[in-house]
């Protein structure tokens, strides 16, 4: 299961990360202090329960409530107060439930117990996590993939741009390096930047992403959970989490930004 908690207080966010922790260890389960941040990432995010505070900063409990539930309708929420005034609005908005603080383990069991909307199927589990829009970032788990140097991490980008197609050394030379020929120290540099990012993904227990072969390397697509694979596929939450950027830095990337900004107007 994946569910945030959001509230102002860090002490309570990383109270209800232990006891999810205890009562769902296989889910995910992610906490923040600002309101906005959780707002943001829900945009590209499935989310099976909110656990929220009412009584918060710049933004309650129950506007933030509205503003999920209009990007993802059958995200479950939950809210913690400590308050009880506050039960009848909290309920008008369909909430699963509502937790007086301080917050017990037995209350949260209740609670997931007795959600409105079942769990969403989650998604494929993959070892890497790719964000296309935007600039180019690669995470695994919720940590940045740490690349032994930059080419081995734009060559990973191109890759995964060319979705699935297999590269030869020519092709990433022009890409990489489009300002210079395919010397034969060139195509030297890249067979060591494949070798490295090769090590870089085995050691990330993702050697399954990079598919080597004579003539040319390319990625399994099926080893990568990638927003931008997500919008070719029309998955609505990676839809909307497409606002005309992606891989910003690199400018191979510049046609296929062009294709999916057509293809979003198309979609709208």
């Amino acid at each position: 299961m994946q569910t945030i908690i959001v509230d102002d207080k860090s002490a309570v966010v990383s109270m209800l990360q232990r006891i999810l922790k205890r009562v769902d260890p296989a889910g995910m389960h992610i906490g923040y202090t600002d309101a906005y941040a959780a707002m943001q990432d829900a945009a590209h995010t499935l989310i099976d329960a909110a656990f929220l505070d009412i009584e918060m900063p710049k933004i309650d409990g129950v506007t933030l409530a509205k503003k999920l539930q209009q990007m993802q309708p059958r995200m479950n929420i939950i809210f913690i107060t400590g308050h009880i005034e506050y039960m009848p609005e909290a309920f008008a908005l369909y909430a699963s439930d509502y937790i007086m603080k301080p917050v017990t383990e037995q209350a949260v069991v209740r609670a997931l117990s007795h959600l409105r909307h079942c769990a969403e199927p989650q998604w494929e589990s993959h070892n890497l996590r790719v964000q296309c829009f935007g600039s180019f970032e690669v995470f695994q788990g919720s940590m940045p993939l740490k690349f032994t140097r930059q080419k081995c991490k734009e060559l990973l980008a191109y890759l995964i741009d060319r979705h699935g197609a297999v590269c030869s050394n020519d092709m990433i030379i022009g890409n990489l390096w489009p300002d210079e020929s395919p010397t034969e120290t060139r195509k030297s540099m890249v067979r060591t930047i494949i070798t490295e990012l090769a090590r870089t993904l085995r050691q990330a227990d993702a050697e399954d992403v990079l598919i080597r072969m004579q003539g040319g390397v390319s990625v399994n697509v099926n080893q990568i959970d990638c927003d931008y694979y997500r919008f070719l596929n029309g998955e609505p939450l990676a839809m909307r989490a497409f606002h005309g950027e992606y891989m910003t830095q690199y400018s191979f990337a510049e046609e296929t930004r062009a294709a999916l900004q057509q293809q979003f107007m198309n979609s709208v």
